[in-house]
């Protein structure tokens, strides 16, 4: 009888510290992408695309650049409020009527996945394809890319 309450209690206090965590997990992961704005400024190279192509051509690279960076910087902000608030609740994007949810890229480039073969399906032939190094701010050098 010992033994079996001490097999239970093994498997249900993973079931529940594993259960209903989808809030605090999807709040961390969206801060942790948020802050990693800082390294990637794909708000300020949207924001200078943006204005750039609908104002004017010659304050696109000017205040393009001052609300890109703005928002960039915002979304750092943003990122690292939401790490450390991650276990408490209300797990919903805040300030999304300024930034959107997602982090943004230029509409001219979206990256994909990167060439490695965890995410490759084609490992045992060799072939495979995909971004070489979409982590680099404006890489564009595509394996198999048709």
């Amino acid at each position: 009888m010992r033994n079996a309450l001490t097999l239970l209690a093994v498997i249900a206090l993973p079931a529940l510290l594993g259960s209903g965590c989808a809030g605090p997990e999807e709040k961390l992961s969206r801060g942790l992408s948020n802050t990693f704005e800082i390294v990637r400024w794909g708000d300020l190279r949207q924001s200078m695309e943006q204005s750039q192509i609908f104002d004017d051509t010659g304050n696109g690279f000017t205040t393009g650049l001052v609300t890109g960076f703005d928002k960039s910087i915002t979304r750092t902000g943003v990122g690292l409020y939401e790490i450390v608030t991650f276990p408490i609740p209300a797990y919903h994007p805040v300030l999304t009527n300024y930034i959107s949810a997602s982090p943004a890229f230029p509409s001219s480039f979206t990256p994909g996945l990167i060439n490695d073969p965890t995410l490759a399906t084609d490992t045992y032939t060799g072939f495979s394809g995909g971004d070489v190094a979409p982590f680099i701010p404006g890489s564009r050098f595509n394996v198999y890319d048709y």
